[in-house]
């Protein structure tokens, strides 16, 4: 579309769009239908006011004009009634539709590959999840029924004006092409001008929300005044691209004005002096019926510019949702494999892996883990040890090698069902604006809130949550925000603690908490990690002495493997790093 930017119309992401209307074929067509009746009594009663001059008032007969005044009444009864279905439910069809796309949206987002996330905006994410989709509603409550009407009622009046005074019509449609040609220049003008202000608007929601979600950032820094400079720059721009839609409806809308006032004028001077010169008294009638037919012809085309733009601002909406939901970024799930009974064996056989291409992270790591182990992977900042968990959740895909589970390639399993099997405790625990129940269960039935609390007296963290107003049912808030780092990493422990994972994952999931926290968390550590196969990634070496195996990593490649004793004695990069550390702590 922004290739197209100047392009009036795209037929084929419409026709897509009205793809999206199939399951409400009914409710369209019924649209359509209370559209041609609101044109129609449209312009039955300009013919009906002529009438009532002609026949009634001029003629002096009250019986007619009586009969008259009844239809008159009828037919703008009819018109409202038609007029209010065919808002209801052109709304209606609208949030129908964008509903079933939203789903799809979200759904679509769902299944993509975190590298996705990694490089897309998150406000701008939102923007076609929230904004972009009012805008595609609008085209049918504001947009494409509204035209259509419009173009039916001015049908009408032109055809009923070449009827009641064929010569007058000729005057009012010589001035069409002024009005038609301006309106084409409005509407190239106005895609380009909405297309600056979609992207402004995702520019702008998309600095409001990393800077309110780094507020705690921005005023450690001190960084108020500059961050402020920046915002007014993206609003000023913000408000130069919805200015630039201002100014051409000011200058298209007196244009179309003074047009429509002119074939007024001339109207009423011909008609007069036809009726002088030609007609009789007895027509004067229907040059009050032009003045009438004039407003349903040019105010028509008025409003389809304007709507014409709300159709214009769907369609770019549109075809940056399609946009997303056409991307190929979600990880193949063509394992059929749904193993019940996972021991927990994992081999990483010459596994090679790269986030951006040509800059490798992981060389070539192989190692393997018993069921029922518990691995430490340790290593400075950058190793590549969170990349072993990525890859082992499948939330990448490998360049080359294999990952293996009870020697199935992880590949040939269900995704679903693969994850299932895994449960991570991460250093920044997420948690969502919900009870802590809810976070725990993550809403699922089987979950009852008395295995949760069962869960949590065995892992030794459920004297904390019943410390916690209304216990269980505690609103924490969005991201966890009422509660500490380290009551949050309780949290995610007895979230994968309920899940019952054949494997566990615990990444640096002690490090950055108090005292007494670590200490309920080594507590649960050891209660979760119990009889399933446990990998471990630690900062601090003196939580992982008892690790039956620890994988030293430096440069995204294995430099040593063995226990903590073992590797003490080896007087290698792991005994530095000890070392290093034990000093460090002992000072401090």
């Amino acid at each position: 579309m922004d290739k197209d930017s100047g392009k009036a119309f795209d037929k084929s992401l419409f026709n897509r769009l009205m793809q999206h209307t199939k399951p409400y074929r009914a409710t369209f067509y019924g649209v359509a239908l209370a559209a041609i009746l609101v044109s129609i009594f449209a312009v039955m009663t300009p013919m009906l006011v002529g009438r009532v001059i002609n026949d009634g008032i001029k003629a002096k007969d009250a019986d007619v004009l009586g009969i008259y005044i009844l239809a008159l009444v009828g037919v703008l009864i009819a018109q409202v009634t038609c007029q209010l279905l065919f808002n209801y439910y052109a709304n209606w069809l609208g949030e129908s539709v964008i509903k079933d796309i939203r789903v799809n949206l979200f759904k679509k987002m769902l299944g993509f590959k975190m590298k996705y996330f990694d490089t897309s905006s998150l406000g701008v994410l939102v923007t076609r999840a929230v904004a972009d989709m009012q805008r595609i509603g609008e085209i049918f409550s504001q947009g494409f029924f509204v035209i259509v009407a419009d173009l039916l009622k001015m049908l009408a009046a032109a055809v009923v004006m070449l009827y009641l005074n064929w010569k007058l019509a000729l005057i009012v449609f010589a001035l069409m092409p002024i009005i038609l040609y301006a309106t084409r220049v409005f509407q190239k003008a106005m895609k380009v001008a909405f297309n600056e202000v979609r992207t402004q608007v995702s520019n702008l929601n998309s600095f409001v929300q990393e800077r309110i979600t780094g507020m705690k950032i921005v005023q450690l820094f001190t960084r108020e005044k500059i961050e402020s400079a920046k915002f007014r720059d993206i609003n000023e721009k913000h408000k130069n691209a919805w200015l630039k839609t201002v100014w051409y409806n000011s200058i298209f809308f007196p244009i179309a004005e003074i047009v429509s006032s002119i074939a007024i004028g001339l109207v009423v001077w011909f008609g007069i002096l036809q009726n002088v010169v030609n007609i009789g008294a007895n027509e004067v009638g229907d040059v009050f019926a032009f003045f009438f037919l004039i407003d349903l012809l040019f105010r028509p085309l008025r409003q389809i510019a304007d709507k014409f733009n709300t159709l214009q601002m769907g369609m770019v909406a549109a075809n940056r949702v399609f946009k997303i939901l056409d991307t190929d970024s979600a990880i193949t799930n063509t394992g059929t494999i749904e193993k019940e009974d996972v021991k927990g064996n994992i081999s990483f056989k010459n596994v090679h892996f790269s986030y951006v291409e040509d800059e490798e992270v992981l060389h070539g790591i192989s190692f393997d883990v018993k069921a029922g182990e518990t691995v430490a992977i340790v290593g400075a900042t950058g190793a590549g040890k969170s990349t072993i968990i990525n890859l082992l959740n499948r939330f990448y895909e490998i360049n080359s090698g294999a990952i293996l589970i009870d020697d199935i390639n992880i590949k040939d399993f269900n995704l679903p069902s693969l994850r299932e099997k895994i449960a991570v405790v991460l250093q920044d625990v997420f948690l969502f604006a919900d009870t802590i129940e809810n976070n725990i269960s993550l809403k699922e039935k089987l979950v009852t809130i008395d295995k949760i609390e069962a869960a949590a007296k065995e892992i030794g963290v459920h004297d904390f949550v019943t410390s916690l107003p209304g216990g269980y049912s505690y609103d924490v808030k969005e991201r966890g925000a009422m509660l500490s780092s380290g009551q949050r990493q309780l949290i995610a422990f007895l979230r994968a603690y309920v899940s019952n994972p054949s494997i566990l994952i615990l990444d640096e999931a002690t490090s950055s908490v108090d005292t007494y926290s670590e200490q309920l968390i080594q507590s649960a550590t050891e209660k979760i990690t119990q009889g399933r196969t446990s990998i471990i990634i630690a900062h601090r070496l003196a939580t992982i002495k008892q690790a039956d195996k620890i994988i030293v990593m430096e440069a995204g490649k294995i430099v040593e493997t063995g226990t903590h004793k073992e590797l003490l004695n080896a007087n290698g990069y792991y005994s530095n790093l000890y070392e290093a550390q034990f000093l460090s702590e002992e000072v401090a």
